[in-house]
């Protein structure tokens, strides 16, 4: 191997990572013995958000060209999320901006993208604003 042609990984430079964002998923209530979960009247007792994971992300809105390349896929996508490679998002979870450990904005992922140099360094997640319902 010739020296300089070792091949580098492109990081996510850590400085742009200066948001919370909680990773949610819906879930469904089970009792004791793993069964779900039923109220009074017999009937399942809804699904709930439960917290997965926080960690330092990136949100920064749509270029006027993604906007309008979003706009001509009939999606809503405001913006992209972008976090560190992990193993556990999917697009039915949904993403909610904390700001001083209150939650804010609740961002809705369209699905998640792995970085063109490697694939393993991060994620980025073009994401619609509103109330995810785990659809």
């Amino acid at each position: 191997q010739r020296s300089g042609s070792r091949e580098r990984l492109m990081s996510f430079p850590a400085g742009k990572l200066r948001h919370r964002v909680r990773i949610d998923q819906l879930v469904s209530p089970v009792d004791s013995n793993g069964d779900p979960l039923r109220g009074d009247q017999g009937d399942l007792v809804d699904q709930v958000w439960t917290e997965v994971d926080t960690v330092w992300a990136a949100i920064e809105p749509l270029s006027a060209r993604e906007f309008i390349q979003s706009a001509a896929m009939q999606s809503q996508l405001v913006a992209k999320i972008t976090i560190r490679n992990r193993a556990l998002p999917i697009a039915s979870m949904r993403l909610v901006h904390m700001v001083n450990d209150v939650p804010g904005k609740i961002y809705n992922p369209a699905g998640f993208l792995p970085d063109k140099e490697s694939g393993l360094e991060y994620l980025t997640c073009p994401v619609s604003e509103g109330v995810n319902v785990g659809q």
